[in-house]
């Protein structure tokens, strides 16, 4: 399938861009960035003839896609082109006046997957704060939310709660491409960033990532396919919990499970529940690294029937719910690391409510019918934002 999209990267080297022209550029980049050709965007920056690629920054999973979740990294040089790599997932998760210190405009380009907990978002908008702070100019590259743009799901973040997995007040799931959420949050949290966004062509809002014809890169680890982009925004719930997420498998968030699991039951109730465009099948899995490694684990896969009625962050608030429900006694939530410090699946949910209340059937209602009007509430906020 040839692309009928063409992202901003595919645009970038026929403009003449005025954050461009003449200036000393840094990317932020990962394998996502690529063009419908197959260059890199590394590749595309380094050819401009109007301008001086002088650095790259890394966030999570680094520059070359090489590293699991949660691992952090130092500085480093780019081998090919001998310049610095500096990390934006160790010592600092944002850039720092030196980082900058050789650049007037920063470009970033990554695939996201629309969802609020997906680190690249947060790199995103640290990014953007610290142009603004060190007088630096921001140009992103945009590509398509690979769920379409049309539907956003989940509840806003609670302030308090902000962190890596969560860095705005937002919900779960956006509807947003990067380039608009960078222009909305330059606008409401008043950052003040010179900012200008490379739009998409050819793209529609209700546009999956497969109709695009863009090639799929691999954006972490664990998300190989749009299968497991797509359930993502609610199996990654798991990571809070002591269930696997599906690290070590071979279905990494379509499917979660334990040792003690009663995944033949918990199909049964998933499916009885009625949610719209998913089926949920029982299936053995032993993973092979993370959380119950080379264990024996029953647990479910969840098919998703019906990509445009699939509802991921409410299919996955059901299934923690009925897990929960059918395993009282051997069901836990991850304790915080430290004294202090915050409960995992706190960051992930944007506050207290799910861990202090979705055993309930009242607490599963309350937190899904707050969690729909919030949605509503943003998807007419983020109108004045939306670029297509």
């Amino acid at each position: 399938m040839s692309a009928v999209v063409r992202s901003g990267v595919d645009r970038l080297h026929a403009m003449k861009h005025p954050l461009l022209t003449g200036r000393r550029i840094g990317l932020v980049t990962n394998p996502t960035g690529i063009t419908a050709d197959f260059r890199t965007t590394v590749e595309v920056c380094a050819s401009l003839q109007d301008s001086q690629l002088t650095a790259l920054y890394a966030c999570e999973h680094g520059l070359y896609g090489q590293r699991q979740a949660g691992v952090l990294f130092e500085d480093e040089t780019d081998p090919e082109l001998g310049i610095p790599v500096y990390s934006l997932y160790g010592k600092h998760k944002r850039p720092t006046a030196e980082m900058l210190q050789n650049v007037d405009t920063v470009l970033f380009d990554i695939q996201d997957l629309g969802i609020r907990f997906y680190t690249y978002l947060s790199t995103l908008l640290y990014t953007l704060e610290a142009c603004a702070e060190h007088g630096k100019s921001l140009l992103v590259l945009d590509r398509p939310n690979p769920l379409g743009g049309s539907i956003a799901e989940g509840g806003m973040l609670r302030p308090g709660y902000e962190s890596m997995v969560g860095a705005w007040q937002m919900p779960i799931r956006s509807g947003m491409t990067l380039g608009e959420l960078a222009l909305m949050v330059n606008d409401v949290k008043g950052v003040r960033c010179d900012i200008d966004v490379i739009r998409l062509e050819g793209w529609d809002r209700k546009m999956e990532y497969t109709d695009t014809g863009l090639p799929w890169m691999v954006p972490s680890p664990n998300i190989p396919t749009i299968d497991s982009a797509r359930v993502y925004g609610g199996t990654c719930f798991f990571e809070g919990t002591n269930l696997s997420e599906g690290r070590g498998t071979t279905r990494p968030f379509e499917w979660i499970g334990a040792p003690w699991l009663h995944g033949v039951e918990l199909a049964r109730r998933m499916n009885a529940s009625g949610l719209p465009g998913v089926h949920a099948h029982p299936v053995y899995a032993t993973p092979a690294f993370s959380k119950h490694q080379g264990e024996l684990c029953s647990g479910v896969r969840l098919f998703v029937t019906d990509r445009e009625q699939f509802q991921p962050v409410h299919t996955g608030l059901r299934l923690l719910h009925e897990v929960i429900s059918l395993h009282p006694d051997s069901f836990e939530w991850l304790t915080p690391p430290k004294e202090g410090s915050r409960y995992f699946i706190d960051l992930l949910t944007g506050g207290t409510d799910v861990r202090m209340t979705l055993a309930g059937s009242e607490g599963l209602r309350s937190i899904t019918r707050n969690w729909r009007e919030e949605a509503e509430a943003w998807e007419n906020q983020r109108k004045p934002y939306l670029l297509y």
